[in-house]
């Protein structure tokens, strides 16, 4: 079996725990079910559905991003593969294969908006890490080059 030359997991920042929603989603409620009361108080009775729209959508964009903070990656590289195991919000797996040795990391901006991370190899390009920071996929690009530098190095011992 081949030696592992690196191994990372990437994950999304995490949103608020159960109780840091439950909490945003609450005060957000009381205040509009408050003012809700006070323009119907004051004959305006037709906006108050929307105060309630306003926390069915907060509590929506909530879990929609509880959801997707569940995917990941992973890239194990060794001398003879880079691996690249992509985990979906829902658990579905897809997983990738490619030859370090005609591997490149693409990551020549990384102070431009939006600088994508991408493993280059014989025309074909893989975006990786896109859910991190500048300063993560910058680390990572790093990484990812010296493990490279490596993995092409690396003379196995019989």
């Amino acid at each position: 079996m081949a030696r592992v030359i690196f191994d990372a997991v990437l994950e999304p920042n995490r949103p608020l725990g159960p109780k840091g929603l439950a909490l945003v989603i609450g005060f957000v409620a009381l205040v509009s079910f408050v003012t809700g009361i006070m323009f119907a108080l004051r004959g305006a009775w037709p906006v108050t559905p929307f105060f309630g729209a306003d926390v069915a959508l907060l509590a929506f964009a909530m879990n929609a991003s509880v959801k997707a903070a569940r995917r990941r990656e992973r890239l194990i590289l060794t001398s003879e593969r880079l691996l690249i195991e992509r985990i979906s919000p829902n658990g579905l797996t897809r997983c990738e294969e490619l030859n370090p040795y005609w591997l490149r990391v693409d990551h020549e901006d990384p102070e431009l908006l939006g600088a994508e991370l991408a493993l280059v190899s014989r025309g074909r390009r893989w975006i990786v890490g896109s859910f991190l920071g500048a300063e993560e996929r910058t680390n990572l690009a790093d990484a990812l080059r010296r493990a490279l530098r490596e993995a092409r190095n690396f003379i196995p011992t019989v």
